[in-house]
């Protein structure tokens, strides 16, 4: 069975992510035009993320190693390893979790 979401009409979640397609063992969430200055806390999370920037630019900081991501580079949080981002420029980008976040 196919299923289709729209990023004009999907759910916003709780931290401003669009919720987009979910299956049993992968979800994929769009963070959009998160503005300059915004400073995510520090987090350890049950599932590992790969992501891919659309715009903007952002630094993403994985167990004290810093990496400045822009448009068109994509990266990859462990399962469990602690880390941040900090928006440098209106970011837009496309993360999929595995397992789902929730």
């Amino acid at each position: 069975m196919a299923v289709k979401i729209s990023s004009g009409n999907a759910c916003e979640g709780p931290h401003g992510e669009v919720a987009l397609a979910r299956g049993l063992t992968v979800a994929m969430r769009m963070w959009r035009d998160e503005p300059p200055g915004t400073e995510k806390p520090v987090a350890s999370r049950p599932y590992e993320t790969v992501g891919y920037v659309i715009s903007g630019r952002a630094e993403l900081t994985v167990s004290g190693e810093r990496v400045v991501l822009e448009a068109g580079d994509s990266w990859l949080v462990p399962q469990g390893a602690e880390h941040t981002y900090a928006i440098l420029e209106t970011f837009t980008a496309i993360e999929a979790t595995s397992p789902p976040a929730r």
